[in-house]
């Protein structure tokens, strides 16, 4: 076919997988033995382990640390081939995606594509705010919140001043009392020896959360528990309230209160990332697409959906699985047995999803989870939950090296309080403020 793109062919069928998050990873590794050619496509050459994102942004972990190309996860995989691409469009009829490289033609087309932050149409927020859906995303909240106090030690205007030193979390979710752990960590232990200059009692942390308790999907335990744990931080937590308005300085309030911030991070939802070329009746809300038992997308016999992108209601499931990381790597398991099976010429068997819980750390020693153990759930906190939390995080990362790195820098994050990736490397969110320059001062 004209403009196709130069891919060996096996003589075999080929399995084109669209994004190499946890669930296309996860199926890809799960082909390894199966009679296929997969291709995995991603604009990325490596994988992120978002779950510690936050901790990039906040200096306590090196991008390099979580983060595996792919071609060395599966460098020992031989029928795994991967192309650095960006998917623009799907033509089920001629069974091909078009990318940045050319046509790739498919015999079963997998689409993994995760999420990407959800703004609710706000597009002034959308241009002021950082989200951390990305690694890019993380290295630049880092340069701007290490940035904030480098420009705030120039500033002699209390307002502005303060403008800097003060950080509004929007969501609060996982990700955002991660976050406003981590930043209030910060604010006791590292940066006052950074910034000696500059009074500490100053900056502000606020987690702006449009319900009525912190990490809502998870026990009352942990929901209570996280809220005493920031409150014990020092940080200002506002339930029942929404965000109506950024403009990159004033956060207003939907209780008519305003908040002056350079930086206002975000973590108050996603939506799905789909591709343009299916029909339009298997996207539902959230963009993401309907799939069956067998993560078949709606009206396709040859195109699946996992993860994030993909919505399976089931009795226990109305709204779809949570988009997060398990419910991915069950997925693409799962899928990749079914694939076998059916070219076996057996049937393939609907997905069951297994809930082992879920956790959230705000900041040393303190953490929540709910964790669940063969039909009962438990629920834990303090220095337990943490333990249980640092664990996991550290053995559910891709390759021994990042398994090492990360040990070792939480290690001398634990026993020194510092974090020592404090350096500032591109582009920050905003640009530098300029001094009052009416009258040049000597410094």
């Amino acid at each position: 076919m004209e403009g196709l793109t130069k891919i060996d062919d096996l003589g075999k069928p080929r399995v084109v997988i669209v994004g190499g998050g946890f669930g296309g990873l996860e199926l890809a590794k799960a082909l390894a033995d199966a009679p296929v050619q997969v291709v995995l496509i991603d604009k990325q050459n490596y994988h992120a382990f978002q779950p510690l994102l936050y901790q990039v942004a906040t200096a306590g972990l090196d991008e390099g640390d979580i983060v595996s190309p792919f071609r060395k996860i599966l460098n020992q995989q031989e029928n795994f081939y991967f192309r650095l691409a960006e998917v623009t469009s799907i033509d089920p009829e001629k069974q091909v995606v078009e990318t940045s490289i050319g046509l790739i033609r498919y015999d079963f087309l997998v689409l993994a594509t995760g999420a990407t932050s959800n703004y609710f149409g706000d597009a002034e927020m959308a241009r002021n705010a950082i989200a951390i859906k990305s690694v890019e995303d993380a290295i630049e909240l880092r340069n701007t919140v290490l940035s904030n106090f480098e420009q705030a030690l120039q500033l002699g205007d209390y307002e502005q001043l303060n403008s800097m030193l003060d950080f509004v979390i929007v969501g609060g979710g996982p990700t955002g009392v991660e976050i406003a752990g981590a930043l209030s960590e910060l604010r006791t232990h590292v940066f006052p020896k950074d910034y000696r200059e500059i009074d500490f009692k100053e900056m502000d942390i606020h987690v702006v959360q449009s319900g009525p308790v912190l990490l809502k999907g998870m026990s009352a335990n942990a929901s209570a528990k996280s809220l005493q744990y920031l409150k014990k931080l020092g940080v200002q937590v506002w339930l029942d309230t929404r965000v109506k308005s950024y403009d990159g300085y004033t956060v207003t309030l939907n209780n008519g209160q305003q908040l002056i911030a350079r930086t206002l991070i975000w973590a108050a939802g996603v939506t799905g990332a789909p591709i343009a070329g299916l029909n339009a009746d298997c996207l539902l809300a959230g963009n993401r697409y309907l799939v069956d038992g067998y993560s078949r997308v709606h009206g396709y016999e040859n195109v699946f959906a996992i993860g994030d992108i993909a919505l399976m209601k089931t009795d226990a499931t109305p709204d779809g699985h949570p988009m997060v990381a398990q419910p991915a790597l069950q997925q693409g398991d799962w899928l990749g047995r079914n694939l076998k099976r059916q070219l076996n010429g057996q049937l393939m068997e609907h997905f069951v999803y297994h809930d082992k819980g879920a956790m959230a750390t705000i900041g040393r020693n303190h953490a929540v989870a709910d964790v669940k153990f063969f039909g009962r759930e438990f629920h834990l906190d303090g220095f337990i939950a943490w333990l249980a939390w640092s664990f996991i995080h550290v053995i559910s990362l891709v390759s021994f090296r990042n398994r090492v790195a990360v040990f070792f820098s939480w290690a001398w994050n634990y026993f020194t309080q510092d974090k020592g990736l404090r350096y500032i490397i591109g582009k920050t969110k905003a640009p530098l403020v300029e001094k009052d320059m009416e009258e040049k001062a000597i410094v």
